[in-house]
């Protein structure tokens, strides 16, 4: 997968487009930006990944735009849980069993999601080791951007699950 949509990248806090041909590809691997993250009011978020299928789940919340909730970098949680979080990857999903710290702008260590969630195996958020997200980075593969990253005692053990992710507000 590519690495345009990675946790630090601009992408994610400046008001331009990217690549919007990709807009009339449908669900397929063409990474876009559209203008309606930046000025389009939503009161659900739909996110999903492809890993043989698509998975979505829905997010309810409200907000000015996704813009207005990711580009600042301030954490704002959710809560879904980590099993619907799961869902997203399939049965081949791992988290450790703790932390399972949730929502926008997840960040501990060096594992972050703009969207997402972290896991970790000590009973903290110190140092997650796990996560499942989009715009993520951190160890122990900091090039998987959207997936499912695991190791030491993930709940399904060690996975570096690369997918396609989906994010559509309405």
């Amino acid at each position: 997968m590519q690495e345009n949509f990675r946790f630090d990248s601009g992408l994610w806090s400046n008001n331009e487009t990217f690549n919007l041909v990709g807009r009339k590809t449908g669900l397929d691997t063409q990474e876009t930006k559209l203008p309606g993250y930046w000025n389009a009011p939503f009161s659900k978020i739909c996110i999903g990944m492809k890993v043989r299928d698509h998975q979505f789940i829905l997010i309810n919340n409200m907000a000015d735009s996704l813009y207005s909730f990711v580009a600042d970098g301030q954490y704002r949680s959710t809560t879904l849980g980590r099993d619907t979080w799961k869902t997203l990857i399939g049965p081949e999903a791992s988290l450790q069993a703790n932390c399972n710290k949730e929502g926008f702008n997840v960040a501990s260590g060096s594992n972050k999601a703009r969207i997402g969630i972290l896991g970790n195996n000590e009973d903290d958020c110190g140092n997650c080791d796990s996560r499942i997200g989009f715009g993520t980075a951190g160890w122990p593969d900091d090039s998987n951007t959207c997936g499912n990253e695991a190791v030491i005692g993930g709940g399904n053990g060690d996975k570096h699950i690369k997918t396609m992710g989906y994010i559509m507000a309405q």
